[in-house]
């Protein structure tokens, strides 16, 4: 825009009512937060450009697309930008991406962070769990010094499921059994004392299905607690692993001032409070909300909308950068 063109639209501004005004504010502010998820998307943290389709690095500028710069390959002459191949891939309103990570860092229901960013509940829904798909997959690999494991229970849930295998429960309901049974679907989470955390679904609580998902997780010189389910004795010996059982049922919940598993145990009492905001969420997607509750723990009291949108991205180094900064 020209600078004569520019004041005379200045001017005009004026003239405006109150609520054009505050269509043109929330206007630019999109703008804005539309420019900056895109400045984010096209970081490249450093490192050389490559075709996600072929890994060929020699490329050539090729226009642009939704306000992000699309290139062509010499050597498959295929074109790409950078969320090709993301989870973001072709989604729109870009505008509204940070409006509604704002929403996430809430803890909102799909419903009202529709309601908040002015988009549908298809919408909503299709974002949520397209923004948490690499979130989910972001977790600890090993495990040092004391290390704490225990199971959490959730209840079974067909959430948006028509054709169902019993009767319908509304808002999360409860289970027909008491204590523990098949309507629980059980949740190994495994915790040292630097607060790393790791967290994996389960068919079963047999010994292959713990030991699967454990041992990859822990060093061989770690120490390991855990209640006194008979599994991961096994499982200890099995893989030479030094095992301190804390008998919970008679009473004991502390061995030696230092043997315990109240860590995990807090941890899982924080998530299954932090669930129930959801009343109920659907097996399929547990491990979405599993991996959404890591992050909040991982990101603390700097979390924020950009932090979150750089979770959604995989960046994971750039997250490191602001966070010690």
């Amino acid at each position: 825009m020209k600078s004569t063109e520019f004041k005379a639209w200045e001017k005009s501004i004026e003239r405006m009512s109150r609520d054009q005004r505050d269509k043109l504010r929330k206007r630019l502010e999109g703008k804005e937060n539309a420019d900056e998820a895109i400045a984010l998307i096209e970081s490249n943290q450093g490192g050389k450009l490559v075709c996600p389709h072929c890994q060929g690095t020699g490329l050539y500028r090729w226009g642009k697309v939704s306000n992000l710069q699309r290139y062509r390959c010499r050597q498959c002459n295929r074109t790409f930008n950078a969320l090709t191949g993301t989870p973001l891939a072709r989604l729109r309103y870009k505008d509204k991406w940070f409006e509604y990570e704002q929403a996430m860092v809430q803890g909102l229901s799909i419903r009202k962070s529709a309601k908040n960013c002015t988009i549908s509940n298809k919408t909503s829904f299709k974002w949520r769990h397209r923004f948490l798909q690499l979130p989910a997959t972001c977790q600890s690999r090993k495990m040092n010094g004391i290390v704490e494991a225990d199971e959490t229970y959730f209840l079974e849930s067909f959430k948006g499921q028509r054709q169902l295998s019993r009767p319908a429960r509304k808002r999360g309901g409860k289970a027909s059994k008491k204590g523990i049974s098949k309507e629980q679907v059980p949740v190994l989470v495994v915790r040292d004392r630097h607060g790393e955390t790791a967290d994996c679904i389960l068919h079963d609580r047999s010994a292959r299905q713990i030991g699967s998902a454990l041992i990859p997780l822990v060093n061989k010189d770690v120490i390991l607690c855990t209640d006194g389910l008979p599994t991961y004795r096994l499982i200890a010996r099995q893989a030479n692993i030094v095992h301190r059982p804390v008998n919970i049922a008679a009473g004991h919940r502390i061995i030696n001032g230092i043997y315990h598993i109240q860590n995990v145990n807090t941890y899982g009492s924080r998530l299954k409070q932090w669930m129930r905001r959801f009343n109920g969420v659907a097996t399929r997607y547990l491990k979405n909300y599993l991996g959404w509750y890591r992050m909040f723990e991982r990101l603390g009291q700097s979390i924020t909308p950009t932090l979150c949108f750089l979770s959604s991205l995989g960046k994971i180094r750039q997250i490191q950068l602001l966070t010690t900064t």
